[in-house]
């Protein structure tokens, strides 16, 4: 007998409702929630895709522990016996960053991976930390944490108000956004183009958001940071800056203006191939629109200037008065955020705090380049130990970083490594114990991450939709006991973990003057929090102490868990509201345009004013049915435009003797990758494109859909040492590459 369920897709950041239609204990089906406060019955091909995805039978159901060189299956007791034998001895003997700990992106999508990695960090002590972030979104972390002095604090587009929308490197047509939670994301740029607005797209390739758009530029790879200098440079040269009410928390305005002096529209033009009028005419629709907002993704991050240009997206948003302005750039105000603390100096955000141990790359915001993950195991230097053993929670850096073929034979060299994930994939086929989460239907889902970059606030809750099955362990009780193994205390009862932050946050927040419970005794209001786990007494406590709680009965009408799970499609917490200067946790209190990073960081961006490619050059591309490395092993999310060729212009084709559906080779600085051309104007000329998350060819996998039609790993072309030096992030796109037609035999396109 069938029944239905809601829950929170946990696919992309669009954060959609479903409602999951459940046969046993089988989800049989997914359409999208038409009450859900957010979403409003928004689907995309991967939600309706749930229940494949859910129910691919080649996830693993049990532990997998390593013996006599073989993974085999295990017992959670004896998985968690050996990760204690594995990472214990490391850190005693070799001290605790020895142990390096990889997150990986799906971290951001289950609430397991929003609670427990940060009491790992905490435990453990460890500074060899690499995330997903370094081969993302860190820019915009490191320029929001110097302009703002919080690394988190991003300003969203508010994308249901806007009269103009300005859109970099972003696609969100197909990636449903990113850095802005929005679902159907396509809907609402049919609205703004609908009630007389105008969109944008600055894009070398001609996406389907750029085939949508009032103007399309077709910009030089890795040149948006220009573009944007020079808008800037316009904005103050014709007299068009209006700071609007964001004026009296600004810093730096004038020497904001020296700064990008140097940055005409005529000085960029040949650099980004655009010519200087369109530029002017970018600037001026910009200052002279009702309101605006410049909007900036992975395409404007992963290039060699990544974080000046995330910066400068801010810059225009600050110029034009759109900051923090209904119709702009808003800050979000999600349920669990801390108890918003009154306006005022902060503690600013500091970069380069420790370096990594063979390349000297700087930390940000705690972390190290993923780029530079294999080194550290690799190589021996007299600045202290390489990385020995591994934690990596849902994370497949053989792919996903740069010179996966290094990374691999590192990963090989290990005294041991632990990993969290439901695949055995090209990652977690070297782990010495493999810790499987169940399927999302058997978890519950809260967007902690995702609603602090929503366009809307809201929060919602789902528990899960399917009893836990027997012999699985929930995610939040795998990763709990791996802090206790991991930190020396194994054995312990894994409640302790929630315990243990509950009481030390309920510890902090009674001593803080602006906290609702400021005064009061921790024990009493730990025993008021509710929830059936852990993770839910977590939730509750953090419901309660944010800016909508009750305040543990202090304000009649707030938020907590009961009152959430009463609402299941979720509380409307209303539209973005204009926070400044609440948010700023600078040492000066304002927003601080020009900080010093920044300015060390622009003779950079001066110089390459004067630099063109010498021939091709390479970009990313992104699937509607994919999310980087996860879901080509779910035959409904694959095949179609879902496929792995490299884009390439017509006249570049021809000039280099290329045929549709012919093998090509694209030779990099790190190796070479051979993939079916695909000729299409749809990139411009010089350019060619290959989708990320591909290259599932290699052995010791259980992947039998995606092994099947592997692909290539386009991060195997890179050889890691191209980095934005402010972020660690590195550099995929707009990178040198050489092209040639293949003469051998290859699989045909099909």
């Amino acid at each position: 007998m069938s029944r239905t369920a809601l829950r929170i897709c946990p696919l992309c950041e669009a954060t959609c409702g479903l409602t999951l239609t459940i046969e046993g204990t089988r989800v049989t089906g997914a359409r999208g929630d038409r009450d859900d406060v957010f979403s409003r019955g928004f689907i995309c091909p991967k939600g309706a895709s749930f229940g494949a995805v859910d129910g691919d039978p080649d996830r693993l159901r049990t532990p997998l522990v390593r013996v006599d060189g073989e993974l085999r299956e295990a017992t959670w007791e004896e998985a968690f016996d050996a990760v204690a034998a594995g990472i214990r001895p490391v850190v005693e003997r070799y001290g605790p960053s020895a142990v390096g700990v990889v997150l990986g992106n799906p971290n951001v999508h289950t609430m397991a991976g929003a609670l427990y990695p940060t009491v790992l960090l905490a435990g453990l002590g460890t500074r060899s930390v690499f995330t997903a972030s370094t081969v993302d979104q860190m820019p915009k972390h490191v320029s929001s944490g110097l302009l703002y002095g919080d690394a988190n604090a991003i300003p969203v587009p508010d994308l249901d108000h806007t009269d103009h929308l300005l859109l970099l490197g972003a696609n969100p047509l197909e990636s449903n956004g990113s850095l802005c939670t929005a679902p159907d994301f396509p809907g609402k740029l049919k609205a703004l183009k609908a009630r007389g607005g105008t969109l944008t797209v600055v894009d070398p390739r001609r996406t389907r958001t750029a085939k949508l758009a009032d103007r399309h530029l077709a910009i030089r790879p890795g040149t948006d940071a220009l573009l944007l200098a020079a808008m800037a440079n316009v904005l103050f040269e014709e007299g068009l800056v209006d700071l609007g009410e964001s004026a009296p928390h600004l810093q730096g305005v004038d020497e904001l203006r020296a700064a990008v002096a140097d940055f005409t529209p005529e000085a960029v033009t040949d650099a980004c191939d655009v010519d200087a009028a369109t530029i002017r005419t970018l600037a001026r629709e910009l200052a002279a629109a009702p309101t605006a907002a410049v909007y900036g993704r992975i395409g404007s991050c992963t290039v060699p200037h990544g974080t000046l240009a995330s910066w400068l997206v801010d810059v225009l948003n600050i110029l034009t008065g759109n900051l923090d302005r209904p119709g702009g750039a808003l800050f979000p105000q999600a349920a669990t955020d801390r108890t918003p603390r009154p306006a005022g100096p902060g503690h600013g955000f500091a970069l380069g705090r420790w370096r990594s141990r063979v390349s000297g790359h700087p930390e940000a915001k705690g972390e190290l380049p993923l780029s530079a993950l294999a080194e550290e195991i690799d190589t021996a230097t007299a600045e202290g130990e390489p990385i020995r053993a591994l934690v990596a929670v849902a994370a497949n850096p053989v792919l996903s970083a740069p010179d996966g073929n290094r990374l691999d034979k590192a990963l090989d060299s290990l005294d041991f490594m632990v990993s969290v994930d439901p695949y055995l994939n090209e990652t977690s086929r070297h782990a010495h114990v493999v810790l499987p989460p169940p399927p999302p239907s058997q978890s519950p889902h809260h967007d902690f991450a995702f609603n602090t970059l929503a366009v809307r606030n809201q929060v919602r809750y789902t528990r899960p939709a399917v009893p836990l099955e027997p012999g699985r362990m929930a995610e939040t009780e795998i990763l709990a006991r791996l802090v206790l193994a991991a930190t020396g205390m194994h054995g312990a009862d894994p409640d302790a973990v929630d315990t243990m932050v509950i009481d030390q946050t309920l510890g902090k927040a009674v001593k803080e003057p602006h906290s609702p419970v400021h005064g009061r005794d921790p024990r009493e209001l730990a025993a008021q929090l509710t929830g059936e786990t852990g993770p839910e007494r977590r939730l509750d406590m953090m419901l309660r102490l944010g800016p909508y709680g009750d305040g543990f009965g202090v304000r009649t009408d707030g938020l907590n868990l009961a009152r959430l799970l009463a609402q299941p499609h979720g509380i409307d917490l209303g539209p973005l509201r204009p926070r400044l200067p609440q948010p700023l946790k600078t040492r000066s209190g304002k927003v601080e345009l020009l900080p010093q990073p920044i300015v060390d960081d622009l003779p950079r961006l001066r110089q390459a004013l004067h630099e063109r490619p010498a021939g091709l050059v390479l970009v990313g591309r992104r699937h509607l049915r994919s999310n980087n490395s996860w879901m080509h092993n779910v035959p409904a999310l694959t095949g179609g435009t879902n496929r792995c060729t490299l884009h390439i212009h017509p006249e570049d084709a021809d000039r280099l003797g290329v045929r549709d559906g012919a093998p090509v080779r694209v030779k990099g600085a790190g190796g070479e990758v051979t993939a079916p051309a695909e000729v299409t104007d749809g990139v411009r000329r010089g350019v060619v494109s290959l989708p990320h998350g591909w290259g599932h060819d290699r052995p010791g996998t259980r992947l039998s859909h995606a092994s099947a039609d592997p692909g290539v790993n386009v991060n195997q072309i890179l050889d890691g040492s191209l980095l934005d030096p402010l972020s660690g992030n590195a550099v995929l796109n707009g990178v040198p590459v050489e092209v040639a037609a293949v003469t051998e035999n290859f699989p045909a396109l099909t």
